[in-house]
């Protein structure tokens, strides 16, 4: 049984994901609770888990709501228990779960947060990563460091190339506006930045891409391509160097 997702705008930019499998129905973060509603009462589903990814508000604030009001279980990092609403299941990196299709692993992807976690349907080729991973960027380092957020995104840029990366934010604009001004010259970027925009013309999301799109256009997951070094004048810079200077100018664009 594939999966069967579906992609929920919440607050102002956020997007929560619902995803129906051979196992039930799951979550992905609850930004807020009304959107998440009205999608499964239009569809007659009820959620049996929410999977959370990491404590930041955004991420998290309709948790409570949609436990009681369903019954619904709740899982997340064990890292960051003592930071989420209470969880009914505390997920340490490397756990799995789930059949065929629906076959989850939750990997650690500290950086933005210190527990975060993405999760991982191997089997259906999908990926859930919130704000580590995102629409040609990655999330702010909050609590984290260079390294780990580097060392994060390494692993996820290692999946097959035809994962379809779900992230957190729809930040396709804003990113893609960044990531020309380190590779300009980039002509998968340029074609790319403009189907974003004519997408979020029409009011469609884009925060939903293969990752082998991401690795062709992500400045952060292309820190370690000479091109890219030679637009920073880093030629004989580490990766990690590149990675945490391009991370430096997006904080300041």
């Amino acid at each position: 049984m594939p999966l069967d997702i579906v992609t929920v705008p919440c607050l102002k930019d956020n997007y929560a994901y619902i995803v129906k499998g051979p196992d039930g129905i799951a979550l992905i973060d609850a930004p807020e609770a009304k959107p998440l509603i009205n999608v499964l009462e239009h569809r007659g589903w009820k959620p049996d888990v929410i999977m959370i990814t990491h404590h930041h508000h955004d991420h998290v604030g309709g948790v409570d709501e949609l436990r009681e009001k369903y019954g619904c279980k709740v899982m997340g990092p064990a890292a960051e228990k003592d930071k989420l609403p209470e969880l009914d299941m505390a997920l340490e990196p490397g756990f799995s779960g789930g059949t065929d299709d629906g076959l989850c692993e939750v990997i650690p992807v500290p950086g933005h947060t210190l527990g975060h976690v993405a999760y991982h349907y191997p089997e259906a080729k999908c990926l859930f990563s919130a704000d580590s991973l995102m629409v040609m960027g990655c999330g702010r380092i909050f609590e984290g460091t260079p390294e780990m957020m580097w060392d994060s995104l390494s692993t996820l840029a290692a999946l097959d190339p035809q994962t379809i990366v779900c992230s957190g934010h729809e930040y396709g604009e804003s990113n893609a506006a960044f990531a020309k001004t380190i590779e300009p010259d980039n002509p998968g970027l340029i074609s790319r930045a403009q189907m974003i925009t004519v997408a979020r013309g029409r009011g469609q999301p884009t925060a939903q891409v293969p990752l082998y799109i991401e690795l062709q256009t992500n400045p952060f997951l292309r820190a370690g391509q000479a091109s890219v070094k030679k637009a920073l004048g880093m030629e004989d810079a580490s990766d990690l160097e590149v990675f945490t200077e391009i991370r430096a100018r997006k904080d300041k664009f």
